[in-house]
């Protein structure tokens, strides 16, 4: 009965067509023979649509939408082979909230999970069943995502186009002669308060930020002696599952690629990560600047203020900064050009910057010119790729040549034209070709949309979580955990780079002013 019911919808949606002004079925008859199943009696007869060519037909499932082309299998054999077509399904992704290409990309490259070893990726895209992969996709639940990033926090719901909270770090919450798993509760409890979840409902994706780059004993553990102290918290506020993953992982994925060199410039220093097949290869070195976001914002202030420019706040010039400023492909020759430019900053007028514009951020490759002792990020990257070259683990020797930058200041218009044309100069030509650097896939957010594709990947839940019986299983066999161990604030701070914050009787300020949703450049 139900199938007849869905027969008759399907004949009429037809007629419908056919009312609109499209040719009538018997228009297709001498056509559809030749595309037929070869005989209907091998693949079962679809009654009056046996008129109908194929194309028409998928035209029509099309129509119906994915529930009942499902139904739709139920009919016959030549109706069940037309439904699980790979090309009606990959219609049905094509309509959905992501991109076609990240649906390909996550389902070809991550969903084996996080690497354990290069095997679980794919050197080439393996044949997809584009109707198992929309089934598992639909049923994905709905993630938490919390990207803690170095200056503010960024987090939201995984089925939402951005994120849709902004906050502090975890750096600023909380006692700072707290332990780690204190602070980390405090804050996690007060993202979950904001979006009014509970935390039992939903699986959360926590985005680590780098922190103990270098590749000794002390800071593996130190990384492991974090990951375990914050799924403890986790699990102890009862949340189902938990993936976390690096900061710049996330930034590479957003860029449709396992393997690269991620340029995060963070808010107090700029990290240089190089990435084989989603793990940091700390053994090859991470290359750390010693200036981020806040540098630039403070130069700004200081060539603001030789030229008697008046505002009220750092706030003030970090919103002329991401207005106005850019980086020059050629510094000196910049100089001779009229770059005057104004913009208005609510609540405060106009500015108009000539110089400045381009001078702020020419301290990344100069650092001098700012008062800094540090080497210039093009250096720094090529030193990396350097390293790259000469470890000689892998096979293949173009992996790092990919170059994705991450952080709101890696958003300045001309970067990674700039960066890329610095690093054909100073690279021998064997490491120099073929380096291509891409700008922040989803501008400040990239992590945070790194994250987000890996929630809806269809093994989400089986390949990318822990739950919390696996972790006390893990930490029953390996002994106890470190979760109660005190932690200075100190080395904390040292290893995330400081954040600026502003202390008062043994408090960190938790006031977010300086972290409210601000505009951005960065199209998504």
């Amino acid at each position: 009965m139900a199938m007849a019911v869905l027969l008759r919808k399907v004949w009429g949606s037809v007629l419908a067509r056919a009312a609109a002004g499209a040719a009538p079925p018997e228009a297709f008859a001498a056509a559809a023979s030749p595309r037929r199943p070869q005989a209907a009696g091998e693949y079962g007869s679809l009654g009056a649509l046996d008129v109908l060519p194929i194309d028409v037909l998928a035209q029509i499932l099309r129509l119906l939408g994915p529930a009942d082309a499902a139904r739709s299998t139920a009919v016959c054999r030549a109706w069940r082979l037309l439904a699980s077509d790979n090309g009606l399904w990959a219609f049905f992704l094509r309509l959905g909230p992501d991109p076609w290409e990240l649906v390909v990309f996550a389902e070809t490259h991550l969903a084996a999970g996080p690497a354990l070893h290069p095997g679980l990726y794919y050197d080439s895209s393996p044949q997809l069943s584009f109707k198992h992969v929309y089934t598992r996709r639909a049923v994905v639940p709905g993630s938490i995502i919390v990207d803690g990033g170095s200056g503010y926090c960024k987090y939201g719901w995984s089925k939402y186009a951005a994120p849709s909270g902004r906050c502090a770090t975890f750096l600023e919450f909380g006692n700072i002669e707290s332990p780690m798993y204190a602070r980390l509760r405090h804050f996690l409890s007060t993202i979950y308060t904001r979006m009014q979840v509970k935390p039992s409902t939903q699986p959360i994706i926590v985005v680590l930020p780098l922190c103990h780059s270098d590749d000794t004993e002390s800071a593996r553990a130190s990384r492991k002696q974090y990951k375990d102290t914050l799924y403890s918290v986790l699990f102890d506020m009862n949340v189902p599952a938990v993936c976390a993953v690096d900061q710049a992982v996330l930034a590479l994925y957003a860029a449709k690629r396992t393997s690269g060199i991620v340029v995060n410039i963070g808010f107090n220093a700029t990290s240089i990560v190089p990435i084989f097949q989603g793990r940091v290869m700390h053994e090859i070195g991470v290359e750390t600047v010693g200036q981020g976001a806040l540098k630039l914002t403070g130069f700004l202030k200081e060539l603001m203020q030789q030229r008697n420019i008046t505002f009220e706040s750092l706030y003030t010039v970090r919103t002329i900064k991401e207005k106005l400023c850019y980086v020059a492909a050629d510094y000196e020759a910049e100089k001779r050009k009229d770059t005057l430019a104004s913009c208005e900053v609510d609540g405060e007028g106009w500015f108009t910057l000539s110089e400045e514009r381009f001078k702020t951020a020419e301290i990344l490759f100069q650092p001098q010119i700012g008062g800094v002792r540090a080497m210039g990020l093009h250096k720094a990257v090529s030193l990396c790729m350097d390293h790259c070259y000469n470890s000689e683990v892998f096979g293949d020797d173009n992996w790092y040549k990919t170059v994705v930058l991450s952080g709101g200041s890696s958003c300045l218009p001309g970067l990674s034209v700039r960066l890329e044309k610095e690093l054909r100069e100073l690279l021998p030509a064997h490491i120099s070709e073929g380096i291509r650097v891409i700008p922040p896939p989803f501008g400040t957010d990239s992590a945070w949309f790194g994250a987000k594709m890996i929630s809806n990947v269809s093994t989400f839940t089986e390949a990318w979580c822990i739950k919390k019986k696996q972790f006390r299983q893990k930490t029953r066999r390996n002994g106890p955990s470190f979760v109660n161990v005190w932690f200075s604030f100190d080395k904390l701070h040292n290893s995330f780079g400081a954040t600026g914050v502003s202390l008062e009787h043994g408090k960190a300020n938790t006031d977010t002013s300086e972290f409210q949703p601000y505009e951005t450049r960065c199209t998504k």
